[in-house]
């Protein structure tokens, strides 16, 4: 998604606002971009809260910030310039998060982002985008861009089955139908899912859908979502996040105040740090029963009965 995020920016940059902030990260991705910028290109060193500050201030000048770094060292390092700077003054602009979830597995819990969309959901005026798929990622930064308050840009690696083109991007898509659960996730775990779903009988496997914006609310879920769960099938939700402030409670409060009936809900999310031993994003995601084995698993299991 990195490469497709990079393109896109090149298409936007003919805007003479736009600028590009790095934390001292991105070297062998972003040189085109610093090439096609020029001095609208920033590399801000290792100072991550003086780089929101610094976007802060552009943005109040009328220039169209973009800030890259790892996950981590856009939301968590600087969360108090994000939310003072940012959110308290509703100043547009869009934090792109690398490696969202167990993205940078093996380099351990500093560098996860599993509770990135949740706190800065927290904060007045802040959306969040969760691409699935890199032919999200286009879309993903026109609507970004569109935004009036600060954004959250989380992105991962595409894991879209061979063969098979996305839907046109939209905030909800459903990827797959089925007369099973009612399966939900957000981001890049869509495509696992997706691959180990595709072969069972649609009878028995659930309805995948995947969502791309957040918070729920500014986004509803479609009808035809909502019609599925009204007709008395489990909801499955599973995201590379915990559990609070999560994808999951949040669906699940919008339905709840919109009275929509749940008549079963199981919720698969990330795992806590773990400290007796560390591996890639696909072992951590074994440890938290998100892997596309345990998750066809489970689902199956509802519609057998269980």
């Amino acid at each position: 998604m990195r490469r497709r995020l990079v393109e896109a920016l090149i298409e936007r940059s003919l805007d003479p606002t736009m600028v590009i902030l790095t934390g001292d990260v991105g070297f062998g991705l972003l040189e085109p971009l610093r090439d096609r910028l020029g001095p609208r290109f920033l590399n801000a060193g290792v100072a991550e809260q003086n780089m929101i500050g610094v976007a802060a201030g552009l943005a109040r000048r009328g220039f169209e910030p973009w800030v890259y770094s790892i996950a981590p060292f856009v939301y968590a390092r600087p969360f108090e310039q994000v939310r003072n700077d940012l959110a308290f003054h509703g100043r547009p602009v869009r934090l792109v998060g690398n490696g969202g979830g167990y993205g940078y597995g093996i380099h351990g819990p500093s560098h996860h982002a599993i509770e990135d969309y949740g706190v800065l959901l927290t904060l007045t005026g802040l959306s969040a985008f969760v691409p699935a798929f890199d032919e999200d990622v286009r879309p993903v930064v026109e609507r970004a861009a569109e935004t009036d308050g600060p954004v959250y840009v989380r992105l991962g690696l595409d894991e879209c089955p061979q063969g098979f083109t996305p839907p046109s991007y939209l905030p909800w898509r459903c990827l797959l139908t089925g007369g099973g659960a009612v399966l939900v996730t957000i981001g890049p775990l869509a495509g696992g899912y997706l691959e180990a779903l595709q072969g069972l009988p649609e009878q028995r496997r659930p309805s995948l859908w995947v969502v791309t914006e957040l918070p729920v609310v500014d986004t509803p879920p479609p009808p035809a979502l909502l019609s599925e769960l009204a007709s008395g099938r489990v909801l499955v939700i599973a995201e590379e996040h915990v559990r609070r402030g999560g994808m999951g409670l949040d669906l699940v409060g919008y339905l709840i105040e919109s009275g929509v009936p749940i008549s079963g809900l199981h919720h698969l999310v990330a795992g806590p740090h773990v400290d007796d031993g560390y591996g890639t994003q696909n072992w951590l995601r074994g440890r938290a029963g998100l892997d596309p084995v345990s998750v066809v698993r489970l689902t199956l299991d509802y519609a057998d009965g269980g």
